[in-house]
């Protein structure tokens, strides 16, 4: 350092940039991250119908569930029975009543393609959310005795579903589902059009795995009801109770010979 020269003189380096340019940049960053995210990875969508009632809301009158939605899961595999899916509305179903919710104004439908990236209005791709009932090679009527959906000749066990009204699903004709498609219904079961109904029902009301955006993980909004977003295997009927009796009872049986055993070699030991 030549001499008489002060040290805060010297250069430290790049120019720090101004507040008011850094803010734009790191905000225009974040942006850019989270669209890709969303695009690629996991995306925020807003649920918009009571059809998947009470494991997510979307009734009238009320603030509809923001949930994350698995964009890299179905890379590795196929949906399974049981899971809730987002999938792009197939061609053979019904026109959506939500598409009037888009405004006509070119500004204000900008701002809402925005917003729907980002979890903050409805989406504005014509996507649906249902549970996975059943899949490619499978057979699918309506109803059993005790009025549950059986598929394969088997009944499923449904604890999600909710009633409005009377606890009674309608009947709907037998469907074979082909290999890369699938069966789809609502929770809110006598309150969803689906599967059984979409486009006359039959080929038509089934859904391409193709057409499958991802798989709904958790409701992040509103606080009030952050929680995952379940999914119980209905074609996995429980056990009847003598039967999940069994383990503890061989259990049982095997502890005495055991026990039996361990005396006896401390006897020998001992000796």
């Amino acid at each position: 350092m030549p001499d008489g020269a002060d040290p805060e003189d010297e250069p430290t380096g790049r120019k720090k940039l101004p507040l008011w340019v850094e803010l734009p940049i790191l905000l225009a960053v974040a942006l850019v991250i989270s669209f890709l995210v969303q695009s690629f990875v996991a995306r925020v969508y807003v649920i918009p119908s009571e059809s998947m009632e009470a494991t997510l809301h979307g009734c009238p009158g009320c603030t509809g569930d923001r949930v994350v939605v698995d964009r890299v899961v179905y890379a590795f595999g196929d949906p399974e029975p049981g899971e809730v899916v987002v999938f792009a509305r197939p061609a053979t179903w019904n026109h959506s009543e939500h598409s009037a919710d888009r405004s006509e104004n070119t500004v204000v439908r900008w701002l809402q393609d925005v917003g729907s990236v980002f979890g903050l209005a409805t989406s504005t791709e014509d996507d649906v959310v249902k549970r996975v009932v059943a899949v490619g090679g499978q057979t699918v009527r309506c109803c059993d005795g005790q009025n549950r959906v059986v598929v394969d000749d088997r009944p499923l066990d449904e604890p999600y579903l909710h009633w409005e009204g009377i606890p009674r699903q309608e009947e709907f004709p037998v469907v074979s589902v082909p290999q890369g498609m699938l069966f789809v219904m609502g929770d809110n079961r006598n309150n969803s059009g689906d599967s059984r109904t979409q486009g006359g029902g039959g080929a038509n009301g089934l859904v391409p795995v193709d057409d499958v955006i991802g798989k709904a993980r958790a409701v992040i909004l509103p606080p009030s009801r952050w929680r995952g977003v379940g999914d119980h295997d209905p074609q996995a009927l429980s056990a009847p109770a003598w039967q999940q009796g069994i383990p503890l009872g061989v259990g049982l049986a095997a502890a005495w010979p055991a026990l039996w055993l361990g005396r006896r070699l401390r006897e020998v030991v001992a000796r």
